[in-house]
């Protein structure tokens, strides 16, 4: 028993081949989400800078900030010179990270805080880039490594932690400045106390390491930073950064443009120009390769009945009766229209083509409407027949 016209001819997809054709795609498609996902994962948790007392990173201050929160010291934590200025009382210590980064204006507003303050002021690492605003009677000698060094002074938050690991900046004092200076590399020191008016006073470091917490267990360090930050019940943990509004106060009102470049790091730059040269390079080679169009024979001439064979084969193997089918009818309405004087614009139009074949051939014994416009073959017999009735009704056209 035959199957169904519209279930044996149909060209359709099955679920199957739309999923063999389409699991390429979408395995690609699944590859970006999870790794867009991944990466949303990790940036959404919660991921802070060095010296930040919230980061548990190794270059992270989170364990000294949580020894200090055990004996009673508040830690507020702020990135802008307003909210230091605001969080700063005379019961505060305000410990600046990296004073060098702060700009003329914000060390002349820091340093004028510093002066009408009772508080202590600790600046980690500070330079020539920020000492004589800041400190203007200690000057930056050449820096040393960072390794275990001894107090070498009366200073007794130092002469109670012992050794500690410091080094960094070392300092000049002027003469004549009162000044405790302490953990010495080659006669400068690495450690500055210098006092200011009532209980004010500023302490310079040479370097960050002991509030680091992969350093904080090390000879006395967590011992001289608890002493350091926790004199006072109120530690101001001051991370400079470039949302402060006050950073850009000194920065020029030219172009835009050129303050955006001057962000960009040299390598990117030079990067981007050697891939601008080489891709214009393969341009030119690619190009090179391109001449005049040219006529080759073919090596081989197929013959048109081979082709004709070659495409029955694949609609046989399709089970495309259907589309066979169409295509013969279409043809062979193409063929007669011009032989019924039917214009090839009308040649499909059922209404225009069958009248003008029935004036030429009024006695034919087959159906013309069923043959040029009938349903799909049910099977190979039938088509075949089809094209024989077909071939058959345009002979009698020609010779009518």
């Amino acid at each position: 028993m035959s199957r169904p016209a519209a279930e044996s001819t149909s060209t359709a997809l099955s679920a199957r081949q739309i999923w063999t054709r389409a699991r390429g795609a979408a395995l690609v498609l699944a590859l970006i989400l999870i790794g867009g996902i991944a990466l949303a994962t990790v940036r959404s948790t919660e991921t802070h800078g060095a010296l930040d007392p919230r980061s548990a990173d190794p270059t992270g201050s989170r364990a000294v900030a949580e020894l200090l929160r055990d004996l009673g010291v508040t830690v507020t934590t702020v990135t802008t010179l307003a909210e230091a200025q605001a969080a700063t009382d005379t019961r505060a210590t305000l410990l600046v990270t990296t004073p060098d980064l702060l700009t003329e204006t914000q060390q002349a507003a820091l340093r004028e805080m510093m002066t009408d303050s009772s508080a202590r002021t600790v600046l980690l690492g500070a330079g020539p880039a920020s000492l004589p605003t800041l400190a203007p009677d200690v000057t930056a000698a050449t820096d040393t490594p960072v390794t275990n060094r001894a107090p070498a002074c009366s200073l007794p938050a130092a002469t109670r932690a012992g050794s500690v690991e410091l080094g960094g900046e070392r300092y000049a004092i002027a003469p004549g400045t009162e000044a405790d200076a302490c953990y010495p590399a080659d006669g400068r020191p690495t450690l500055v106390r210098l006092p200011g008016s009532g209980t004010a006073d500023t302490v310079l470091l040479g370097s960050p390491d002991i509030l680091y917490n992969n350093r904080l267990d090390q000879q006395g360090n967590a011992s001289l930073a608890l002493q350091l930050l926790g004199s006072r019940p109120h530690l101001v943990w001051y991370l400079p950064s470039l949302a402060d509004t006050s950073a850009t106060a000194d920065a020029p009102t030219g172009d835009t443009t050129d303050n955006f470049l001057a962000l960009i790091p040299s390598g990117w730059l030079w990067g981007t120009l050697q891939l601008a040269v080489a891709a214009l390079l393969a341009a030119i080679w690619r190009g090179r390769r391109l001449g005049p169009l040219v006529t080759e024979r073919l090596p081989v001439a197929i013959r048109a009945s081979e082709t004709t064979e070659g495409r029955a084969r694949l609609y046989r193997k399709a089970n495309a009766r259907d589309r066979a089918a169409t295509v013969l009818r279409t043809a062979t309405r193409t063929r007669i229209a011009p032989l019924l004087g039917v214009p090839l614009q009308d040649a499909h139009s059922p209404d225009r083509l069958l009248p003008a074949l029935s004036d030429r051939l009024p006695e034919t014994t087959a159906d013309p409407r069923t043959l040029l416009f009938g349903p799909a073959p049910a099977d190979n017999a039938t088509l075949i027949r089809l094209a024989d009735q077909l071939d058959a009704l345009e002979r009698e056209v020609r010779t009518s």
